[in-house]
């Protein structure tokens, strides 16, 4: 029951992170702005169908023990938001994984076949259990339904580990960016690791108690924890740009690869004197952040 409790306190949570992103980052894409506003639209409607499937249970429909071996409409639909709101996100994460690897197929295409994956299973479950009006007849789904949760799992935890392998690859040697990359690389795992711990216990849970509906709890708890997530990987910009004192630019429309780059070489003389001076311009984008953007950090060598 404290479990449940989390999930319209996280709601609320996510609602505080949309409230600020909106105040603070007003200059962001509206490609951004427009998935942001999805994804809340899509956490509401779950957080509201899971309110009212309660409520029918425990109200409603209290006393009545007959009640309780039957599915309501808005428990099938919640499915249907959850695996949505999921793969918005996970989707946001695949796209960032795409452009720090470089654009690497071979990276990305694994990661994208485990989140498509869990969509198309999630949705396959809502489309067959929606004529289905007892537990009982459920039960005839247990296959997608561990194949929903081992897909979430196994997704979140290869993004967390991606992520991670991704950020400490560009560490330069300079050590104001390799500092910031290893924030980067905790704030990763900080966040990575509760989709990946609520994905698992459900996986978990389902599998050693097939019987019980204990994984729906970290069910209901996954939504909210994705939505959180994203809002707070997004929040999270300016902070880490204060902190890198004012270095670092972070902008969700750069996003280009490691490129350096060579300057001229010059040589002048004055009567018997040769002067010749080298000058090497390298600009590196340490991190093509996580948060979209780039730190460049100029070397000049005389």
């Amino acid at each position: 029951m404290r479990l449940t409790s989390l999930v319209p306190s996280l709601y609320g949570v996510s609602c505080s992170q949309m409230y600020y992103y909106f105040t603070s980052y007003s200059k962001d894409p509206w490609g951004l702005k427009l998935l942001v506003i999805v994804v809340w639209l899509s956490d509401s409607a779950h957080q509201a169908l899971i309110s009212h499937s309660v409520y029918w249970y425990l109200v409603t429909e209290y006393g009545n023990p007959v009640a309780l071996t039957l599915l309501t409409r808005t428990i099938i639909a919640e499915v249907f938001f959850g695996i949505c709101t999921g793969f918005f996100v996970q989707s946001f994460f695949v796209v960032r994984i795409w452009h720090l690897s470089g654009k690497k197929l071979a990276v990305v295409i694994p990661v994208a076949i485990l989140v498509l994956g869990e969509f198309s299973v999630g949705m396959a479950y809502s489309i067959k259990a929606v004529s289905f009006t007892t537990f009982l007849e459920d039960t005839r789904l247990k296959s997608l339904s561990i194949a929903t949760n081992a897909f979430a799992a196994a997704g979140d935890v290869t993004i967390a580990v991606l992520m991670c392998k991704i950020l400490h690859d560009s560490r330069t040697g300079f050590s104001k960016s390799d500092t910031l990359i290893n924030k980067l690389m905790m704030f990763s795992v900080n966040t990575g690791i509760l989709t990946s711990i609520c994905a698992c216990l459900s996986l978990i849970t389902i599998l050693a108690m097939p019987n019980t509906f204990v994984y729906i709890t970290f069910f209901f708890l996954l939504g909210r924890v994705y939505s959180n997530t994203l809002m707070a990987t997004l929040n999270a910009r300016k902070s880490l740009r204060e902190a890198s004192g004012g270095d670092l630019s972070l902008s969700l429309r750069d996003m280009q690869p490691t490129v350096p780059s060579n300057l001229s070489i010059s040589n002048r003389r004055t009567g018997d004197i040769a002067i010749h001076i080298d000058t090497t311009h390298e600009s590196k984008h340490d991190i093509e952040s996580q948060y979209g953007g780039s730190l460049k950090r100029p070397v000049e060598s005389v």
